[in-house]
C-alpha cells in the first residue's frame, strides 16, 4: 500500500521547512502520507504539476516564485484564491478539476489572533509592501473589520492599484494607500510584507509610526530577530512577531483542505522554532 503523496514545488527550494511540517502534521494525526520538495525549472512550473498529479499526487504547496503560476493554472479557483491572485495550494476536486487555494491570509491571521492573542477588529494597520505577499493576504485581514487598513509602498501606484481592487469588500474598513515615508501617527498594528527584512533592509518608515502599544508583525522568518522586528524592538515597540507561525499555520490550512484533519499548531511552531 502506497502513501498518499504531496509536494512543495518552488525554486529555489532545498530551504523549504515544508517537509518538516507536514511530517510532523501527519505523525500527529496519524494520516499516512508522503511530502516532499520539487524544485520546478523556472520554464516549465506546469509541466512539473502536470507530472506531479499523474503520478497519482495529491496536492501541492507552491512557493516563490510560481504562485501566480499556480493562479493561471487551475481549472478553478476559491474566493480567497481569486481574491489574492496567486495560489499556494493545489489540488484536484472530486471531479478531477485542478483547484487552486491560498492559505496564506488564514495562516496570518491565525497566527496573529490566535497564538499571540493580538484583535484587529477596530484596529488602526499599516500594511508595508503591495506585491503578491501582501495581496495575498488583504482579504482575510479586512474580514476582520479593522477600523482603518494603509498600504504603504514604494511605488505608490501598486498601492493604490491594491486599495482599488480591495475596496469591494472593505465593508466599513477605511481604506488608504502612501508612499513609505508619508505615515506619521502610531498604529495599533504594523505588518511587514516587504521582503527587505531578508537582505537586510528596512523600508523607509517614519519610527513615528511605532507607539508604546503598537503591535509588530515581520511576515519574514528567521531564527535570529529580524532586521525590521530589531529596528521596531530599537524605536521602543515591545510586541514584536515573526512570520514564523504564518508559515505552521498556512501549512495547517493547507493540511485540512486535503486530509480534512486540523492538527495542532503550537508544538510544531516550537519545534521549528528550537531549530
Amino acid at each position: 500500500m502506497h502513501n498518499d503523496l504531496y509536494a512543495v514545488v518552488g525554486n529555489p527550494i532545498s530551504h523549504s521547512k515544508s517537509p518538516r511540517i507536514h511530517s510532523l502534521f501527519a505523525r500527529q494525526t496519524g494520516e499516512q502520507l508522503e511530502y516532499t520538495a520539487i524544485q520546478a525549472p523556472e520554464d516549465d512550473f506546469e509541466g512539473t504539476v502536470k507530472g506531479f498529479f499523474e503520478r497519482g499526487g495529491k496536492g501541492l504547496n507552491i512557493t516563490v516564485p510560481f504562485k501566480e503560476q499556480a493562479w493561471q493554472l487551475a481549472d478553478l479557483r476559491t474566493q480567497r484564491a481569486e481574491r489574492a491572485g496567486a495560489a499556494n495550494t493545489l489540488y484536484k476536486d472530486s471531479k478531477g478539476s485542478l483547484t487552486a487555494d491560498n492559505t496564506d491570509g488564514k495562516g496570518l491571521v491565525t497566527d496573529l489572533m490566535v497564538n499571540h492573542g493580538v484583535r484587529l477588529a477596530g484596529k488602526r494597520l499599516l500594511v508595508l509592501g503591495a506585491g503578491g505577499a501582501v495581496r495575498g493576504v488583504l482579504g482575510p485581514i479586512l474580514a476582520e473589520e479593522p477600523a482603518a487598513l494603509t498600504i504603504a509602498n514604494r511605488t505608490l501606484v501598486k498601492a493604490e492599484g491594491l486599495v482599488s481592487f480591495f475596496e469591494s469588500v472593505a465593508g466599513d474598513t477605511h481604506l488608504e494607500a502612501c508612499g513609505f515615508e508619508q505615515p506619521a501617527d502610531a498604529f495599533d498594528v504594523i505588518i511587514n510584507g516587504t521582503s527587505a527584512s531578508l537582505q537586510g533592509d528596512l523600508p523607509p518608515v517614519s519610527a513615528t509610526v511605532i507607539g508604546a502599544d503598537t503591535v509588530i508583525y515581520d511576515m519574514m522568518y528567521s531564527l535570529q530577530t529580524t532586521t525590521f522586528n530589531q529596528w521596531a524592538l530599537d524605536q521602543g515597540a515591545t510586541r514584536v512577531f515573526d512570520g514564523l507561525g504564518m508559515l505552521v499555520e498556512q501549512a495547517a490550512e493547507s493540511f485540512r483542505i486535503w486530509r480534512g484533519k486540523t492538527p495542532d499548531t503550537r508544538p510544531v511552531i516550537e519545534k521549528l522554532r528550537n531549530g
